[in-house]
C-alpha cells in the first residue's frame, strides 16, 4: 500500500486505485500508474455515488476496460495497459491564485484533490479576516490543505514556529509548494488528526474538514475539538472557522469551558476558546 503523490520507484505487477472524489485527481492517479505498467493490468475500484462509471471511461486511453463485478453500490473496473502513456508531472497540474496578507501578495499553490483547489474559499477567507491577536510562540495549522492559512501566519507572524498539519499527502505537497514559492519555512508533517500534532502549542488555527471523500465525516473535527487543550499550553488558543450549521460550540465548551464566537458571517462562525 503506497502513500504518496508519486507512484513508487520499485516495480510492481499490478495496480488498483480506490476513487478518489476529485476527478483531475482520478485522471493523474490513473495516468502516473498506466505510464509502468505496459501489458499488465490496471483495475479502478469505486462506488456509484462517488462516479466511478464515469471515471472508468478514462481507462479507454489505455486499452479496453472491461466490468469486473458490481454490488453493495460499488463496481470493479480492470484494463489491460495496451497504450502506456507519457506520464504526465504533478506540478504541471497544480494552479495559482493570490491574496494580500499584511500588505503583501501571497500565492496560493494546489495540487489536484486538495480541498477549494485553485481558489479561496469562503470560510477560510472569513477565518483569514480574525487571525489578529495570536499567542506569539508554536503555532499549528490544522488540516492545512494548500497552506492558506499556515502561509498567511507565517506572512503574519514571521517569528513565531509554524507546524502544518494535514492527513493528506497532496494536501501536505501543496503547503509545501506554496511555502517555497513565498519563500516561508515552517515544519509540515503528514499525520492523522490532532493526535499527530505537537504538543505545548501557543495556538490551534484551522478550516477543519467534515467531508471524508464523497462522505461527511465529522470524526477528524470532533477529535480535535475534544482533544486540542491537549496539545496546548495553559493560556493557548483555539481558533477556527466552521459552517454556521455544525454544533461545535458544545464541543468547545466541555473542552475548554468557554467558548467565544468571534466573528459570524457568509453561512460560517469563527470560534475561539483558551485553555
Amino acid at each position: 500500500s503506497h502513500f504518496g503523490v508519486n507512484v513508487p520507484e520499485t516495480a510492481f505487477e499490478g495496480a488498483v486505485v480506490f476513487l478518489p472524489k476529485s476527478r483531475e485527481l482520478t485522471s493523474y492517479l490513473l495516468n502516473a500508474l498506466a505510464a509502468r505498467l505496459q501489458g499488465r493490468e490496471l483495475y479502478l475500484v469505486g462506488e456509484k455515488r462517488g462516479g466511478i462509471e464515469g471515471a472508468a471511461k478514462l481507462l479507454h486511453a489505455f486499452g479496453k476496460p472491461r466490468k469486473l463485478d458490481s454490488a453493495r453500490h460499488c463496481q470493479l473496473w480492470q484494463v489491460t495497459v495496451e497504450q502506456a502513456p507519457q506520464a504526465v508531472e504533478l506540478e504541471s497540474l497544480a494552479q495559482r491564485y493570490q491574496l494580500q496578507i499584511a500588505g503583501e501578495p501571497l500565492t496560493v499553490i494546489s495540487l489536484p484533490g486538495v480541498f477549494s483547489h485553485g481558489r479561496l474559499d469562503r470560510g477560510t477567507e472569513l477565518l483569514l479576516e480574525h487571525i489578529d491577536g495570536l499567542p506569539r510562540g508554536h503555532l499549528l495549522d490544522f488540516g492545512c490543505g494548500a497552506g492558506v492559512v499556515g502561509a498567511s501566519l507565517k506572512r503574519r507572524y514571521p517569528d513565531n514556529q509554524l507546524t502544518l498539519l494535514d492527513v493528506d499527502a497532496f494536501a501536505t505537497a501543496s503547503s509545501r509548494l506554496t511555502l517555497a514559492a513565498n519563500g516561508l519555512e515552517a515544519c509540515v508533517i503528514t499525520g492523522d488528526g490532532i493526535d499527530a500534532a505537537p504538543l505545548h502549542l501557543d495556538a490551534i488555527i484551522s478550516n477543519p474538514p467534515f467531508h471524508s471523500g464523497v462522505h461527511t465525516s465529522y470524526h477528524a473535527a470532533e477529535n480535535l475539538l475534544e482533544k486540542s487543550a491537549q496539545h496546548l499550553k495553559k493560556g493557548g488558543e483555539l481558533r477556527l472557522v466552521a459552517n454556521s450549521f455544525l454544533r461545535y460550540q458544545p464541543l468547545i465548551e466541555g473542552a475548554f469551558g468557554r467558548c467565544q464566537t468571534v466573528a459570524e458571517g457568509r453561512g460560517f462562525k469563527i470560534y475561539r476558546a483558551v485553555k
